[in-house]
């Protein structure tokens, strides 16, 4: 698709991120979130775990000036279900089939597999940002109605790019995680220091008990990243996913090509014991966050996967200077470690009058009902009084 003015941009779907420059898309992604970058999304490809194959057909949008090369780009897939999202509309696509209609194939703005915040309308910086976000934005409504899909959805944006979806009429969800924020702690006992006192006594009972059995951790980021580890946490990840999900997408190819693209952006947490590795964690890292995505086991060891997962990404912000730990989807249980309630966004289009006004209406609700829940959550943070974090939408 593209403006019928021969000096105007150009706004095209592309089927590979590799028929892009590296250079060009990061210039219009940034460097602050790792999995909008253009070595992670083409390890997702060139490794086979998103592809038309998985039900992950790519159909990136970018936006071309002439002599100036990409200026706008959109990560964004041809669906043909709706598993490894973490925004659920498995309800919306049954009630609109059960009504006679057909909800796949849809489109989707996202990252695959990853429920974490960032950007999606990724736009070179300069006077003309907003306006190639807006053209972006225009792009991807029209290409729904050229390829004739039922819904159009962005999932994780930022809260910015989630206001403007709203003010160009798609509709607007809100969902929750649980975010650890970074209060400028010098160490890990700065940070308990600030919890109540029996909150703080049983992290550190946690922390004691996952290592009691002989267990030691590494944290493994850059250069010290080995296939060896891979082959493990590999292992970790077929396991654990086939036993929760059902149908782990990542292949053993992927987790080569990202530490081979991107191992300075990746902190790879490692549990050993009797010099066998047992378990482990892997994150991504930006300027600013750490993201926890995937954990692993082939031992249960009791507190373990607290101490990979949430306490050994705490440590890892802290040394590093980074704001904020994203420990993924779901889970109250990490409200007693530190982490709390935070709004997560997204925005949808919907092409049946009907199923739009429907769907806007529970919407509404329930926008207000994950309001209350936030709000009612953050009363249980650990934290002493007056020291409750906040959440960081």
């Amino acid at each position: 698709m593209a403006e019928s003015d021969p000096d105007s941009v150009v706004i095209k779907a592309i089927s590979r991120i590799a028929d892009v420059p590296a250079e060009q898309w990061d210039a219009c992604a940034g460097g602050d979130n790792p999995f909008v970058s253009h070595a992670f999304l083409s390890a997702l490809e060139d490794s086979g775990s998103a592809s038309a194959k998985t039900g992950w057909g790519v159909y990136h949008l970018v936006v071309e000036e002439p002599g100036h090369g990409l200026i706008g780009a959109m990560p964004m897939y041809l669906k043909g279900h709706s598993q490894g999202e973490y925004i659920f509309d498995y309800g919306w696509a049954d009630a609109y089939e059960r009504a006679g209609g057909r909800y796949y194939p849809k489109l989707l703005v996202a990252v695959p597999f990853t429920p974490a915040t960032g950007p999606r309308l990724l736009a070179r910086p300069g006077p003309q940002a907003d306006e190639v976000r807006d053209n972006l934005i225009a792009g991807a409504m029209e290409v729904a109605r050229r390829l004739d899909v039922s819904t159009l959805h962005i999932n994780f944006p930022t809260e910015a790019e989630w206001n403007r979806l709203g003010e160009r009429g798609l509709l607007q969800r809100t969902g929750e995680q649980f975010h650890w924020y970074n209060n400028g702690y010098g160490d890990f006992d700065d940070f308990l220091n600030d919890l109540a006192s029996r909150k703080r006594k049983a992290i550190k009972k946690e922390r004691r008990g996952a290592l009691e059995s002989g267990v030691d951790v590494q944290v493994l980021t850059g250069s010290d990243l080995r296939e060896e580890h891979w082959d493990a946490f590999y292992e970790f990840y077929m396991d654990t996913g086939g036993r929760k999900w059902g149908r782990p997408y990542l292949t053993r190819t992927f987790f080569s090509l990202v530490s081979e693209r991107m191992a300075d952006k990746i902190a790879l947490v490692m549990c050993r014991r009797a010099g066998r590795y047992i378990a482990g964690a892997l994150n991504f890292f930006g300027t600013d966050t750490i993201y926890g995505r995937n954990w692993g086991c082939i031992e249960d060891h009791r507190f373990l996967h607290f101490e990979a997962c949430y306490y050994q990404a705490i440590e890892f912000a802290i040394t590093r200077g980074l704001a904020k730990v994203e420990a993924g989807a779901q889970g109250e249980h990490k409200i007693a470690r530190g982490y709390v309630p935070a709004h997560v966004y997204s925005a949808h289009w919907i092409r049946d009058p009907a199923f739009r006004d429907a769907v806007d209406r529970f919407l509404e609700q329930e926008r207000r009902e994950v309001d209350r829940e936030i709000d009612f959550l953050a009363d249980f943070a650990p934290f002493r009084k007056g020291e409750r974090q906040q959440d960081g939408s």
